[in-house]
């Protein structure tokens, strides 16, 4: 079964400094049909305005990845770690028993855009730690990058949960391709630009979930932009 997520459909924060779409139930946004996808719980698309953020907040027993779009993002936690987080780089917590962290756009002049990913863990109250990686691009282009995985793959972040994240950035026309498991669940994201999933235009913004397939999913690029998330998920 394939379901797409159309990006109008999301739920949505907007306030004075945050632009926020969720495509799960998220804060005050509640959708009963869409509370998460097996341990995927959060998909936030967040624009945060100049010299804005999250301030120092608490999280617990969730894997938490961030990957930046555009702009800056300035990260601080209660284990001391700190750090400018730009384009083609990536940051990974596991909260575990516990952590505080804040979140902040370092520029006066230029909003930054960033996913905000959150997956449960298989194990409570690990111990919190932080990780920030700049992943290259030439092993993203026209090919999915492990990003996140369980085994901590090829210099991947290791996930506690049976769960593979990977990105890719097909150029216009290329293609690429993945063999499902009917006892594994799907979830493409599209951050960027436009792509085709076996014959369905999909738009920035777009998820698309799938479940029970034994074909092959074909991604096709569409524009210099395109780049998206492909999440292997447990059933």
């Amino acid at each position: 079964m394939y379901q797409l997520r159309p990006a109008n459909k999301r739920g949505r924060t907007k306030n004075g400094w945050l632009n926020s779409y969720h495509s799960f139930s998220f804060g005050d946004y509640c959708d009963p049909a869409f509370m998460g996808f097996s341990d995927l719980r959060v998909i936030n698309d967040d624009i945060v305005a100049p010299g804005m953020g999250f301030g120092m907040h608490p999280h617990a027993d969730m894997e938490i990845i961030s990957i930046i779009l555009s702009g800056e993002l300035k990260h601080q936690d209660s284990l001391g770690n700190g750090g400018v987080i730009r384009r083609g780089e990536i940051q990974k917590m596991t909260a575990g028993s516990g952590i505080m962290h804040s979140e902040y756009n370092p520029s006066p002049t230029q909003a930054v855009r960033f996913l905000q990913i959150w997956i449960l863990p298989n194990i409570q109250n690990l111990r919190p730690s932080y990780e920030q990686k700049k992943f290259d691009k030439a092993a993203m282009t026209n090919r999915l990058c492990c990003i996140a995985s369980p085994d901590g793959r090829d210099d991947s972040f290791l996930l506690h949960q049976d769960a593979e994240l990977f990105q890719c950035l097909p150029e216009a026309k290329a293609e690429v391709i993945c063999k499902l498991d009917e006892n594994r669940k799907y979830w493409i994201q599209v951050a960027e630009g436009s792509i085709e999933a076996n014959g369905s235009i999909m738009v920035a913004g777009d998820g698309m979930a799938i479940s029970g397939e034994t074909d092959t999913l074909e991604i096709r690029g569409s524009d210099n932009l395109s780049n998206f998330l492909l999440f292997n998920l447990r059933p």
